[in-house]
């Protein structure tokens, strides 16, 4: 059955969610909207009060909250969609970024939108999109996962279902567990281009870019510290880059050979040049066009 949701229709005056991200380290990349949306509605859904509590009183925002994480959410939506039936204004928000991304807050729009309670997202902080565009990868497609299994088995089967993606693939990661990943992404993988981004916004921001072994050589050397976020380069068939090639131009054909592996620029344009039967040159012009 269709839903439809007129989201800022004049006439309605019953309960709203607001999904509300919040900056995922630096403070100063909270728009404006969602400090007015929190300044506004009747409490704060947060998934860590305390957490939460920091931001507003930074913003001099004063506000009743209500906890809504995963161990008590199945409670706290009959609470919350009998405040919002009521007429009540809520804002969601999670620890850091957009609700529902790895963080709680699914469950609560699904009830939401059963019961015909407006939904509205605010636009905001991603750590996978942040660190996606700065990463060197190519930003279009894209994978997003999120966290992958902690056990080793688990996560070397859910590996090898993603593995021949072509898309660059997002996941989130501990610093306890990212030696063990990328392990088990280069037994399942081989040694593709990664990056490896921590801290996202904060002092600490840091990114390394290289083929995994290389990675886990720095590891090896340096533990690393701080939220991560880990980029994978898509999987890339030379076959069938020769048989296709036509589809796409020659700086985006530089580009596939460049998130195979450990290709370098000057290689990926001589392996171009020889697939098109074109000279070097023209291959250089189309790559570092200005």
């Amino acid at each position: 059955m269709l839903k439809r949701q007129k989201s800022f229709a004049k006439d309605y005056a019953g309960g709203i969610l607001y999904l509300v991200p919040t900056p995922i380290g630096n403070l100063e990349d909270i728009t404006m909207r969602s400090l007015k949306i929190l300044s506004e509605v009747d409490r704060i859904a947060s998934e860590d009060t305390r957490n939460t509590l920091k931001l507003l009183n930074h913003f001099r925002i004063k506000k009743q909250q209500i906890s809504l994480h995963e161990y008590n959410i199945k409670k706290r939506i009959i609470q919350l969609l009998s405040m919002l039936k009521a007429g009540e204004r809520i804002a969601q928000v999670s620890d850091a970024g957009m609700p529902s991304i790895s963080d709680p807050g699914f469950e609560l729009v699904y009830a939401c939108i059963q019961e015909n309670i407006p939904v509205i997202s605010l636009p905001g902080a991603t750590a996978g999109i942040t660190a996606l565009i700065a990463s060197g990868l190519l930003p279009q497609p894209f994978f997003f996962y999120g966290f992958l299994p902690r056990k080793r088995k688990k996560q070397l089967k859910v590996l090898d279902t993603l593995r021949k993606r072509k898309e660059t693939q997002i996941f989130y990661e501990s610093p306890f567990r990212i030696k063990g990943t990328l392990l088990n992404i280069l037994e399942v993988y081989g040694n593709r281009n990664i990056v490896l981004c921590r801290e996202l916004t904060k002092f600490y921001e840091e990114y390394l870019r290289a083929p995994c072994s290389e990675i886990l050589k720095e590891l090896k050397i340096k533990p690393i510290k701080g939220e991560l976020c880990l980029l994978v380069s898509g999987y890339f068939d030379k076959g069938e880059d020769a048989e296709n090639w036509k589809l796409f131009s020659v700086e985006e054909h530089v580009k596939r050979f460049l998130q195979e592996n450990d290709y370098d620029a000057k290689t990926a344009i001589k392996e171009v040049a020889k697939l098109r039967g074109i000279r070097k040159q023209e291959v250089y012009a189309a790559y570092y066009k200005k």
